[in-house]
Formats: structure tokens, sequence, C-alpha cells
């Protein structure tokens, strides 16, 4: 019976045990960013050098090495992909396409067709080649902190109008642990209305995404399948707009081959977040979370809806999302699991 115990006790341990024990799993901190390691090994890298307009991660290494978000335009000309739409859309990051800052005269207007504040969404510049957009800043980075099988590392970001003036600010904490299925970075958000009161402008353009691996677009005929936390699955090929656009789930999923590798990467929303999502998805390799949008944002779950949401001065907002690379399809890749363990 003793035996068999420990020949049980062996076998969970095989299942459960990450991919790398636990005091392998580090975080560097540079010049330029931050190294989540596992092992020797760079699985990941935060992007915080303020010659980008955002930080970003990138790239992002599923268990078996490979790379599930798009490298352009960060890298260029790498084997497998051929987009160069949307230079903003710089593998995993946060923001808002209309941010108004209540109060703060603003000289340069909001990109977005409706928009009445700042867009940090995009990276677009006026004729003089001034940027139109807003600018995040990390301006500063703190030590890692190791906790129960994972690391931590927390920054404080601050947000700039295009001309410069400061109107928001941010603790930012990622969060990394793997597992032998997949690798998740948490993202615990909070910002801070400290200048002004803060409007959440009512567009499509934001909040939480990632821009998939090209070989994972749903446009492609071996592209990625979508799946919802509801089970809801798209197929490809689709184009544009995907059916689960604009709606509210917990998590989305793109699952493909990537040089004959089958790896997918997730999506998920916080379970306390308010408000909620809808997501902003697209056939392309777009996954984006989005709790700000409303009526004109076209979403369908929002239709009528024209209350925007705000943080009075002084105040704040928490929000959580985080990024899930995995081995295998979503089923094989326990896309499920991993979720139910990041809402603990």
């Amino acid at each position: 019976m003793r035996c068999c115990l420990v020949a049980f006790t062996a076998f969970a341990l095989a299942v459960i045990t990450p991919t790398a024990r636990a005091e392998e799993i580090t975080a560097v901190v540079g010049k330029d960013g931050i190294e989540f390691k596992s092992g020797s090994v760079v699985v990941a890298k935060y992007a915080t050098d303020a010659k980008y307009s955002k930080p970003f991660l990138y790239p992002v290494l599923a268990p078996n090495g490979v790379g599930v978000t798009r490298a352009w335009p960060i890298e260029k000309g790498l084997p497998g992909e051929a987009t160069t739409d949307h230079i903003h859309q710089k593998s995993v990051w946060f923001c808002h396409g209309d941010v108004i800052p209540e109060g703060i005269e603003l000289k340069t207007k909001s990109n977005e067709k409706n928009g009445k504040g700042v867009d940090f969404w995009s990276e677009v510049k006026d004729k003089d080649g001034k940027p139109k957009h807003g600018q995040m800043t990390v301006v500063k980075v703190g030590e890692p902190k190791k906790g129960n099988g994972d690391v931590s590392v927390e920054t404080q970001n601050e947000w700039f109008t295009p001309d410069g003036v400061k109107m928001l600010d941010e603790t930012r904490v990622i969060t990394f642990r793997e597992t032998p299925e997949g690798r998740l970075f948490v993202f615990d958000i909070t910002l801070k209305a400290n200048s002004c009161p803060i409007t959440f402008g009512d567009t499509k353009e934001g909040s939480f995404g990632i821009r998939t691996h090209d070989a994972l677009r749903p446009s492609e005929k071996d592209g990625a399948t979508v799946t919802t936390a509801e089970g809801e699955t798209v197929t490809p090929p689709k184009k544009d707009n995907l059916p689960i656009w604009g709606k509210p789930t917990a998590w989305i999923d793109y699952s493909g081959k990537i040089n004959g590798k089958e790896v997918g990467i997730a999506v998920f929303e916080g379970p306390n977040n308010n408000p909620k999502s809808n997501w902003h998805v697209r056939a392309y390799g777009l996954n984006a979370a989005n709790p700000f949008g409303r009526d004109g944002s076209g979403f369908p779950t929002q239709k009528g809806k024209t209350e925007l949401f705000k943080i009075a001065k002084g105040g704040e907002l928490k929000l959580k999302y985080a990024v899930y690379a995995h081995n295998g399809d979503v089923k094989t890749g326990k896309v499920t699991e991993a979720f139910e363990a990041f809402k603990k």
C-alpha cells in the first residue's frame, strides 16, 4: 500500500510541477525593459523604453519555445510574418483610444472620429511628424519580488497628452508564473486620477489587447480557431469582425499551428473588473478586452447605452487582465483550468 502511495505521489507531482522549478522563475530589470526568465531562457520581455508610445510585452513564448504574438514592428522580416498593418498593435499592451482629462485644455485633438480626449491606442502623427496620440511613460521600475511559484515586478507609469501635460498616474504589476501547459502573465492595473477627473470615451479602440502571430490569424485558411469561455468557437477562414465581436465573455483563446507546432494564446479578464469588458476581436489577429466602449463603439450589448465611465479627481480604478501562452489547443493547453487558477 505504501508503495502505491509513493507511486501516486510521484505521479501527482509530475502532473502539477511547473516546467521550471519555482526558484528558476526570475525577472531581470534592465535599462530598456524587464526580462522574465524560466531557467536561463528569456520567455518574455516587458519593454519600458520611452522611445515607444506605451509599454508592451514582447516576445511571449509558449513552453515549447514558440512565439505566439506578432513580432512586427519590434522585429522585422521574420519567417512566417507578412503583415505590416496597425503599427500600434505591439504584441501585448494596455491603453484606451479616447481618454478625456476633464479641465485640461487639449491643443492636439484625438485622432478618433468622435474622440473628445487623448488617443492612447493609435500612433498617428500629423504632416509634420508631430504625434497626435498620447504618451505612456514608465517612470519607475521596482525590484522583482518572488512569490509562491511566481515573480512580479511593479512599475509606475504616467500618461501624458500629445503636448506633454500629465493627466493620469498608473501603478502596474506584472506577475509571471508557469505550468507544463502554459505561461501566465497577469497585469494588475491601478489608474489614479491625481491630476484631474478622467472620463473614458466611447470607442471600440481599447483596451487590454494582443496581436497574435500571423499564423494564428483566423482570416487564414489554416489559421487559429477562436474559443470563448462559454465554449463558442469560430473556425477559419473568417473576415473582419468575428461573430463574437462586441460581446462579453471571461476569456477568448486563439489556437492553431506555428511552424508545425500546436500553440495558442488567450486573454483573461479579472472576475472583479468593473466595468466588465466587451471584446474587440478581429480576424486579422486582434484580441482586445474593452470595458469602456458604449453605444458609439458599435458593441451589440451596448446599444442605447451612453453613460461613460469616470474616475473622480483623487479616485482610482483597478483592473486585472492576463495573457496565457500555451502548448496545444484550448483543451490540451488547459485554458479553462488556467483561468480558474487565475481567478483565485
